[in-house]
Formats: structure tokens, C-alpha cells, sequence
């Protein structure tokens, strides 16, 4: 994998402080914010570019060991197990005559895949990087378990997306990341799911809540209304005498339950009542009367 220089990307120097990368990061942040860049993949990837360097340099270990390892960051504990390995070789053989200092770097170049140094040893695996990656989706796309082809590093990957996926969740996709390193394992993707609600529905959970506008006559003298789901059009009946705010369930008509095939939540609506606006002058007489009776 090519050598990303995080620094370049969050236009800084190797020697800046915790604070000017924090900085930096909130500044670019901004400017490429897919939200002020509608459909600009060139700032959209710009955006996923600087998250990933604040990502590494914002934490005092994972930074420490970029700038010593580079893009071999993620396998820093696998590089030094093997300096400290080389470093109890050289111990071993330094007294011994006719060992020179290019067998030491021989010996280290076998452990990364440099080829075996003479048959001394055979070389260390280590899984491919992992990918992150990141799927767009609506409310409405996730209600029943899906099928998508999602392009990676320009490989397309089939995915089955469950019903009732999260927003910000993170599955983990075995073999689909990097290649490993002399021999070894694929790394994995890592994709997470960024979710906008275009549904008209708030989604606590898996329950689901809506607010419908009741009119008066309704309210007072009750009746029946038709309401909206997810799974189409319900009829509700209305009790005379509801009140403003009455709330109501309906059992297992709200958003399906991750990875529990045929469970649903609840559905709640709550009851707005519309007071009568533009009255007649008869409205205006008959509503005096009413208000005469009740006192």
C-alpha cells in the first residue's frame, strides 16, 4: 500500500502540537463537509481523507507510531517483536567469527520479505490493512433486508444489508481489505452506516413516532381517521373527547429489529388537535351558544 503523508493532508509540519492538529482538522473539516459539497466526490473524498489522518494523529499512540513506521503503522507491535528477535540473534552470534553486519540486516530483511537470508529462518506473516468504508443510505432503504454492490479500491463487493441496520454501525466483512504481507492473510472491511431519515417518522430504537393532526369536530365528537406506516395506511379510531397530546400504540407496526427476521417495534402516534381558523359569523353564534351551556 502506498505511504499516505497524513501530515500533507492536514497541511502540517511532523512537529506540530496536539492543539494545531485539532485545529487543522475542524478548519478542513468544514470546508469539505459533504453536507456544503453536495455532490462533489472530489470533497468527499478530500472529507474522508482528513478524517482518516485525524483519526491516526489525534491519538498520542497511534501517531507515535506512524512516524516510525509509516504506512506499516498498524503492524508496529509485529516490528518490533522482530527487532527485539533480531536484536537476540546478533547477541547470540556476535562472538562467533566471520559474522559480518549485513547478516544482521539479512536476517531483518527475511522477517519483512525481503527473502529468506540463507535459509536462516522463515519469513513473518501479517494480515493485509484493514479498509474503511462508508454506505449512504435512507430510512426507508433499510426497512427490509437488502442487496447491494458496493466499490471498493475499485473492487465490487456483494453485500446483504439487514433490516433495521443502525446509523453509525460498523460491520466487519472478512477478506474484503488489503493484501498481507508476504503471504499472509487479506485485512477485512470495515463499513460503516451512515443513515438519513426521509420517512417523516422519528426512529427511537426500533419504535417509531409520528405526530397527526386531529381537527376539533373530531376530537370532540370522535370518529375514525386514516393514518400512515411504514407498511401502508391503518384506521384509527378516535374516542370522543380526546385531548390534545393523547398518545396511542401500535404493537409491532414500528421499524424492524436488527437481525431478528419478523420482529418489529411499536408504533406511536400522537394527537395534535387543529383549532378551527377563518370561522362564519354562524360558526362564531353557534360556538357563543356552546360556550353559554358550558358555563
Amino acid at each position: 500500500m502506498a505511504f499516505i503523508d497524513y501530515y500533507k493532508i492536514l497541511g502540517l509540519q511532523k512537529s506540530a502540537k496536539e492543539s494545531e492538529i485539532k485545529k487543522a482538522y475542524r478548519k478542513l473539516a468544514r470546508k469539505y463537509h459533504p453536507d456544503l459539497n453536495p455532490d462533489d466526490k472530489e470533497a468527499e473524498k478530500k472529507f474522508k481523507e482528513i478524517n482518516e489522518a485525524n483519526e491516526v494523529l489525534s491519538n498520542v499512540e497511534n501517531r507515535k507510531k506512524y512516524d516510525k513506521y509509516g504506512k506499516d503503522w498498524k503492524h508496529a507491535e509485529q516490528f518490533e517483536k522482530a527487532e527485539q528477535q533480531q536484536g537476540a540473534y546478533r547477541q547470540s552470534r556476535g562472538s562467533q567469527e566471520g559474522f559480518a553486519d549485513h547478516d544482521y540486516s539479512d536476517f531483518f530483511e527475511s522477517m519483512f520479505g525481503g527473502g529468506q537470508a540463507r535459509g536462516r529462518g522463515s519469513r513473518v506473516k501479517f494480515k493485509g490493512q484493514d479498509y474503511n468504508a462508508e454506505l449512504r443510505l435512507n430510512l426507508t432503504d433499510i426497512y427490509q433486508t437488502d442487496k447491494r454492490t458496493l466499490t471498493v479500491n475499485g473492487k465490487n463487493i456483494r453485500l446483504t444489508i439487514p433490516a433495521g441496520v443502525k446509523n453509525n454501525q460498523v460491520i466487519r466483512i472478512k477478506g474484503q481489505g488489503g493484501d498481507g504481507i508476504n503471504g499472509g492473510p487479506k485485512g477485512d472491511l470495515l463499513l460503516r452506516f451512515v443513515i438519513s431519515n426521509n420517512s417523516g417518522f422519528k426512529l427511537d430504537g426500533s419504535n417509531l413516532y409520528k405526530t397527526i393532526d386531529l381537527d376539533l369536530y373530531t376530537a370532540i365528537l370522535g370518529g375514525d381517521i386514516m393514518a400512515e406506516t411504514f407498511k401502508g395506511k391503518v384506521k384509527l379510531k378516535i374516542k370522543p373527547e380526546t385531548q390534545n397530546g393523547t398518545k396511542v400504540k401500535l404493537k409491532g407496526k414500528g421499524f424492524p429489529v436488527y437481525k431478528r427476521e419478523g420482529e418489529f417495534g411499536d408504533m406511536f402516534f400522537t394527537y395534535q388537535i387543529r383549532t378551527p381558523a377563518n370561522l362564519t359569523a354562524k360558526e362564531k353564534e353557534l360556538f357563543n351558544e356552546l360556550n353559554k351551556l358550558r358555563s
